[in-house]
């Protein structure tokens, strides 16, 4: 096996088997859930099929440093006027620490919308030496993953690697044309020479359903540009945490997540910490499972019916009245919190993209600069608005 050190975690884009994660898939037991239908967002889903066989390091760091760089570019993105819910999974393969008689692949996460959780898994990574079967984890991941039925969403599996596509015993033709069944694109990164991936049949198995093939430089270190309103984005990235009500038996642990996670973001750069603030300060960033202004705003659980015992300590002396307008003042700060995010991230981004004109450079691309570009292209051709 050779040692390497390539691709990682690709991406946008931020979270297969168990379908999407949703308030009423998680509900703590007796936590009232609202029957009342809510009308289904447009979906992007995109699942992550990361190669964690030799040493990725190199790799894995781009991905922690660029995953909330990802996850923006979605905010704002639309269909028909309406805003689009942007849903991950994760599987891991190609290593020798999983289990040989399932092809050494790992389902890590279900498509989900929680950004946290599927950082808190990217950062958890670990690598090691083992067998790379493309063709078995594309199709574990068009057999395992909860895929929308409606045809007007859009479904991609984006697999990385350095190996040959054509190893294992399931042949990516057939995992390919699986997808294609599905209406599902699959975008191939070949971690290495761009040549090396076409002979090796990367591009192959991207072309046979209409996705795109890449290469990157794994070794190329990410450039992080500062931009003026990294400090401010930051500062704002902690006063909007405050504004979360942790409820249930979900409450603590996705409140301890949060925190980990912005933790996570400043030790990688202070543009991720930047570009995390902005993801928290959009619809994409959504924990409904577990804060109650979410929940309530998105109709997941209804306040006057919760169990004391489901409440924050701080909530529970409270009586009926004090409560919604408790609720209503963390509401209402986030709202004007998110706005500031808004509109210095909209600044930001301007200064970023003079920036990158300037700076711009022949040479590989690294991992955000290879996908951002791809599958906002082909989100386009699925009538999405960025």
């Amino acid at each position: 096996m050779k040692n390497r050190s390539w691709l990682a975690t690709i991406l946008v884009l931020a979270l297969v088997g168990a379908g999407p994660i949703r308030a009423s898939d998680e509900s703590d037991s007796g936590s009232p859930i609202s029957t009342v239908a809510k009308a289904e967002k447009p979906k992007v889903q995109i699942a992550l099929l990361l190669d964690t066989s030799g040493s990725m390091d190199g790799l894995i760091s781009q991905a922690k440093s660029q995953l909330w760089k990802m996850v923006n570019e979605f905010i704002g993105a639309k269909r028909g006027g309406v805003s689009t819910e942007v849903q991950v999974g994760l599987y891991e393969y190609g290593k020798d620490s999983l289990l040989a008689d399932e092809g050494y692949l790992r389902m890590i996460l279900p498509l989900t919308t929680d950004l946290d959780k599927v950082s808190e898994e990217l950062f958890a990574l670990k690598t090691n030496g083992g067998q790379e079967y493309c063709g078995r984890v594309i199709k574990a991941a068009v057999e395992g993953l909860t895929w929308s039925k409606d045809n007007a969403d859009f479904k991609v599996i984006i697999i990385a690697g350095n190996e040959p596509f054509t190893q294992g015993s399931v042949l990516y033709s057939d995992a390919c044309t699986a997808a294609v069944a599905k209406g599902i694109i699959v975008n191939t990164i070949h971690c290495g020479d761009f040549q090396l991936g076409v002979t090796q049949k990367w591009q192959d198995g991207a072309t046979l359903t209409g996705g795109k093939y890449m290469n990157i430089d794994q070794n190329r270190t990410a450039v992080h540009i500062e931009a003026p309103q990294d400090k401010e984005l930051a500062k704002l990235g902690v006063e909007i945490n405050k504004t979360y009500i942790a409820f249930g038996a979900s409450g603590k642990d996705g409140l301890r997540r949060q925190l980990a996670q912005d933790e996570n973001a400043k030790a990688a750069s202070p543009a991720s910490l930047a570009d995390r603030a902005a993801a928290k300060g959009s619809a994409l960033y959504s924990n409904e499972v577990w804060d109650l202004v979410d929940a309530c705003k998105k109709q997941s659980v209804k306040l006057d019916e919760l169990k004391e015992e489901q409440l924050p300590e701080e909530m529970r002396k409270m009586n009926a009245e004090e409560r919604k307008t408790h609720l209503a003042a963390k509401e209402a700060e986030r709202a004007k919190i998110q706005s500031e995010i808004s509109r210095l991230n909209t600044e930001r981004n301007k200064f970023l993209a003079e920036e990158m004109k300037k700076r711009a450079t022949a040479g590989e691309k690294t991992l955000d600069e290879a996908l951002i570009k791809a599958v906002k292209e082909q989100c386009q051709k699925k009538n999405f608005q960025f």
